[in-house]
C-alpha cells in the first residue's frame, strides 16, 4: 500500500481541483443516488455494535452473525445481561471475536453508566468507548446522526490515493484532505460513495477501469483494459447480489 501511494504522488503534477472533485462525486452520486451502509442495524446502538464487530471483517459476515443477535440484544442492558460468554456464541464466526465480545460488553456498560443507555453523538464521547476508534466513531456519527464525517477505511484509503483525489500516507491525512476538497453538498454521503466504489469497482488487485464512471478523472496510470476484466461468471456478475440496486448492471 505504501508503494502504491508513493507511485501515485510521483506521477502527480498538480493536486486535484475542487471542480474535479465535484465532478467525481457527482458521477458517483448519479450511479448511487441514495448510498447506505451495508451493515444491518435497527437503531444507533446496534449500529455501534455492528461497526465495532466489523473491524477486520466483512459486512456480510457481520450481518450473518448479528441477525439473530439483535433479535434478543438490541439495547445496552440486554447485551450486558447476555454477557460476554453469551455474546461469544453469536459472533464466534467473526475474526477477533473474543476481544470484540469484551469490548461490546464493556461499551454497553459504559453507555448505561454514563449516557443513560443512549449512544452519544460526539466523536470524543464515542472514541472514549472500548473498541471504538476514530473511523468507527465517524461511521456512527454519519449514519446514525447524519453528520458529514468521512470514515477512512481500506477502501477509501485506496480510492483516494489511487485516483489522486486525496492522497495521504495515513487515514487521518486522507480524511482531512477529503474534508477540504469535497464540496459541502457531497460531504454527507461522500463516505458511502467512496466505500462502495472501492468495494465494487476500484477493487484492490485489478480495478474494473473499463466500467468505472470516473476513469477519465482518475490519475492511476496502469489502468486495466477490457480484456483484463474478470470472466462473466466471476465477481462482476456476482456483484449485484451484494451491491446496492443502483450499482446493478453498471
Amino acid at each position: 500500500m505504501r508503494l502504491l501511494v508513493r507511485l501515485v504522488w510521483v506521477g502527480m503534477s498538480k493536486p486535484v481541483t475542487r471542480k474535479t472533485a465535484e465532478v467525481f462525486l457527482a458521477r458517483l452520486k448519479a450511479q448511487m443516488p441514495e448510498p447506505k451502509t451495508e451493515l444491518a442495524y435497527v437503531n444507533p446502538y446496534t449500529l455501534l455494535v455492528a461497526v465495532v464487530l466489523s473491524a477486520q471483517a466483512t459486512d456480510k459476515g457481520v450481518n450473518k452473525a448479528t441477525a439473530p443477535l439483535f433479535r434478543i440484544a438490541d439495547a445496552p442492558e440486554k447485551m450486558v445481561k447476555l454477557g460476554e460468554a453469551g455474546l461469544t456464541k453469536y459472533i464466534k464466526s467473526i475474526g477477533l471475536y473474543r476481544n470484540k465480545a469484551k469490548n461490546v460488553i464493556a461499551l454497553s456498560q459504559v453507555l448505561m453508566d454514563r449516557h443513560n443507555g443512549d449512544v452519544p453523538s460526539t466523536r470524543a464521547s464515542l472514541e472514549a468507548l472500548p473498541g471504538v476508534g476514530r473511523k468507527s466513531a465517524n461511521v456512527v456519527l454519519n449514519v446514525a446522526f447524519g453528520q458529514p464525517t468521512i470514515a477512512v477505511d481500506t477502501h477509501i484509503f485506496r480510492v483516494a490515493n489511487r485516483t489522486g483525489l486525496a492522497p495521504g500516507k495515513t487515514p487521518l491525512e486522507v480524511e482531512h484532505k477529503l474534508e477540504r476538497i469535497v464540496p459541502k453538498e457531497y460531504l454527507l454521503h461522500a463516505h458511502h460513495w467512496l466505500v462502495l466504489h472501492g468495494r465494487y469497482t476500484c477493487v484492490a488487485r485489478k480495478p474494473l477501469c473499463p466500467v468505472c464512471v470516473v476513469r477519465d478523472l482518475c490519475r492511476f496510470k496502469p489502468k486495466t483494459k477490457e480484456a483484463e476484466l474478470p470472466p462473466p461468471r466471476s465477481a462482476v456478475r456476482k456483484r449485484p447480489s451484494r451491491a446496492p440496486a443502483a450499482l446493478r448492471g453498471k
